[in-house]
Order: structure tokens, then sequence, then C-alpha cells
């Protein structure tokens, strides 16, 4: 693994290590550091960060769906064309065309269930290259962008005898 694999991974694991602790854990200058991640953020390796909520603890109402999309493709419409119309959607989280049993996998948040139905009945839906949609609530999170969700309070010791 490169020094910027290196720091790409030490990022996604907490994007909040400063950069002096970036330098210790990689043996690369505070300098080089920042001249690696200013670079990776150039080329568009590094698109953004951001933090993970735990939306029941902070108490307050949100809401996450997961929209499975097929599309029937003409002549003058591609796959990019269709993402660029749905990316466009604040309510849109994440987007991917994905193989399988439907053709994108769209993740879109709101502050409750109407609304949520509302954005995929009058925005998604009615998109004439989009033939069906098929909507997975989230009930529950236990683990997002590697953290897990649990209280923390669980002894995970293994017990020890003589």
């Amino acid at each position: 693994m490169d020094e910027r694999d290196e720091l790409l991974e030490l990022l996604r694991e907490n994007a909040r290590y400063s950069t002096a602790d970036l330098a210790r854990m990689t043996g690369l200058s505070a300098d080089d550091v920042e001249d690696a991640i200013a670079e990776l953020e150039a080329e568009g390796v590094i698109r953004g960060y951001r933090a993970i909520v735990d939306w029941e603890s902070a108490d307050r109402e949100h809401v996450t769906a997961h929209v499975e999309l097929n599309v029937t493709l003409d002549r003058e419409t591609s796959y990019r064309e269709i993402a660029d119309r749905l990316a466009g959607f604040p309510e849109v989280s994440e987007l991917r065309l994905v193989s399988g049993d439907y053709d994108f996998s769209l993740q879109v948040e709101a502050e409750t269930m109407r609304e949520v139905s509302r954005f995929v009945s009058d925005k998604v839906a009615p998109i004439p290259e989009i033939t069906q949609t098929i909507t997975h609530y989230v009930m529950e999170t236990y683990k997002e962008g590697g953290h897990r969700f649990d209280d923390g309070d669980g002894d995970d010791r293994l017990s020890v005898t003589p």
C-alpha cells in the first residue's frame, strides 16, 4: 500500500484526524500529509467529508429509504442522463447504477415517510424512462460508514478461566 492509499484508509476511518496524527501514523511529515491531501482533493479522489449521524440519539425525525429503480432506455437516453436528472434532487443522498434485478439504487432522506413517498411518486416515478420503483424504508441502523450504532455498554472481553 502506498502513502496515498494509507492516507485514504485513515481518512475513511476518521476524517477528523489532525495533520499531526496522520503524519505520525504514516511516517510522513506534516507538510507531506497536507500536500498529499490537497492533491487528492484537487484530483477529485476525495470528494468530501461527512459526519455520521445517529438521528435517534439526536432526537430528531429523519427517514432514510432505499429505492430500487428499473429503467427502459431509448436511443436518445443513457443511464448517465437519467442519473444526472436524479442526482439533481436534494432528497437524493446516494445514487448508484447497479447490477442485478434493478438498474439504480437510490437513497432518499427526508423528515417523514410521507415526504419520501411524495418525492418518489411525484418526482421520480414520472420520469418517462423509469418503469418501476420499489421503496424500502430503513427501520433501524446498526452500522453506517464502518461505525456501529450500539450503545457501547456491552462487554466485548473474552472470559478467562485459570
